[in-house]
């Protein structure tokens, strides 16, 4: 009995080590977020990327190119790395369902990524192998965009691996006229 109550409570101490964001305690902020209609057109971000530890790892700048054609949004991102390395480009493809969520995929997402909005926030999740001391670890993405205006926006980034947060990703987003 004493095991299995330690057993418990090490799961339960496990799940905290986690981010989980309530997206419904955004429903009715504004200014309302619509994926679609911030990334028709260019974008550009600035980012960086901390490991657990808090310590830095990667400063990027982000170009984005988005189109809409129907209920599908593409992304074309181009990645400046200021300090660290990483990906040089990734296209996203994004479909809007008929139920409000969407999906998407990316060449260098593992299977299919979800998303769901929610007043002025948009969560994004999905799975990609990352570089890591030499070797490709696949790790978990929750993305949380954050509308702060029609031209701006915020996004946190969790990464996690085993139910933990192994780093975080921030960058700040602002529409090109």
């Amino acid at each position: 009995m004493i095991r299995q109550g330690l057993i418990l409570g090490l799961m339960l101490w496990l799940a905290g080590c986690a981010t989980a964001i309530d997206g419904a305690r955004y429903q009715a902020t504004e200014p309302a977020f619509d994926l679609f209609e911030f990334f028709d057109g260019s974008v550009k971000a600035w980012g960086l990327v901390q490991g657990r530890d808090g310590e830095l790892i990667q400063r990027f700048e982000v170009a984005i190119e988005g189109s809409i054609e129907g209920d599908q949004l593409t992304l074309d991102e181009t990645f400046t790395y200021g300090f660290g390395e990483g990906v040089e480009s990734r296209v996203w493809t994004i479909t809007r369902r008929a139920d409000g969520s969407y999906s998407g995929r990316a060449g260098d997402v593992s299977g299919e990524a979800r998303g769901r909005s929610y007043g002025n926030a948009f969560h994004w999740q999905y799975a990609m192998d990352i570089p890591v001391r030499g070797q490709m670890l696949e790790v978990k993405f929750s993305d949380w965009f954050w509308a702060l205006d029609e031209q701006r926006l915020m996004n946190r980034s969790y990464l996690q691996k085993f139910g933990f947060d192994v780093a975080e990703v921030t960058i700040f987003m602002e529409r090109q006229e």
